[in-house]
């Protein structure tokens, strides 16, 4: 590699990896969200879950783009030394 990453690729990878997981648990462990905070705000019909997958997959893939800019970013500067 010829150049550096900076601290946001870093930041970017690990919120598109946070926001990854959050929607595997999501897919997996569908009430999480009602125990956690006690509340049911599609009425048990599992819609809600959904949108909430839905938003955390496109939350990923945007992250992920962006972090895959910044690698790229990083490795077409030289290192300073």
């Amino acid at each position: 590699m010829s150049g550096r990453v900076r601290r946001r690729f870093w930041v970017k990878c690990i919120l598109a990896c946070l926001s990854g997981g959050l929607a595997v648990v999501t897919l997996v462990w569908h009430n999480w969200i009602e125990l956690l905070f006690g509340v049911e705000p599609d009425g048990g019909d599992g819609s809600f879950e959904w949108a909430v997958v839905v938003f955390l997959l496109l939350v990923t893939v945007v992250f992920s783009a962006l972090a895959r800019i910044e690698w790229q970013r990083g490795r077409s500067q030289p290192e300073s030394a």
